[in-house]
């Protein structure tokens, strides 16, 4: 005979380990310091100059 489990604990179980994961991902987007943005802001700058520099202009 197989196992006897309690659904309502398996439902609990299921939405604490859902929530994790989705504080998990809200961390990580928004748990970082003002530096970290900046630095990230800065890296995308740099990288749309070193882009837009090596355009050609005229050509269509």
């Amino acid at each position: 005979m197989g196992e006897v489990i309690n659904l309502r604990m398996a439902r609990k179980a299921r939405a604490r380990a859902e929530a994790a994961g989705k504080a998990e991902a809200n961390r990580a987007r928004h748990g970082r310091t003002a530096g970290d943005k900046a630095r990230d802001q800065a890296e995308q700058e740099r990288l749309r100059r070193t882009l837009d520099g090596a355009r050609r202009d005229g050509e269509d």
